[in-house]
């Protein structure tokens, strides 16, 4: 039996978290091993968030949630793909549907925001 391997980056795996239909990855995020369990009972995406050091469930303020479609895992157990229905316009907290958004391109980053909501109008300070 496969066992997601949390300890090798000191309790936390990647989750690059991708549009189910199209393949866009809209974020990437953490998860420990009590955010996968919630988000494989609970069909909504939850992380960790490594800033504010506490969890939380995408679209807890915005709306914005993310049902879990699939889940899948590398072939070192480390890190997790989650293909999602995004809920909501946007997974990004800046309004934009996808967090990558800013491109290399002639060799500096390009920013090609479209932000499809205002965050001040959304997120509460």
């Amino acid at each position: 039996m496969i066992k997601i391997d949390f300890e090798k980056m000191g309790g936390l795996i990647p989750a690059i978290i991708q549009d189910y239909q199209s393949g866009e990855v809209l974020m990437v995020a953490f998860m420990d091993e009590k955010t996968l369990d919630l988000t494989l009972q609970s069909g909504k995406t939850w992380f960790f968030s490594r800033t504010r050091n506490k969890y939380w469930m995408k679209g807890e303020e915005s709306g914005n949630t993310q049902e879990v479609m699939e889940v899948l895992t590398d072939c070192d157990a480390d890190t997790v793909v989650i293909k999602v229905k995004q809920n909501g316009p946007a997974a990004c907290h800046t309004g934009n549907r996808s967090c990558f958004y800013v491109k290399w391109e002639d060799g500096s980053w390009v920013e090609h925001s479209n932000p499809l909501f205002n965050p001040d109008d959304v997120y509460k300070k």
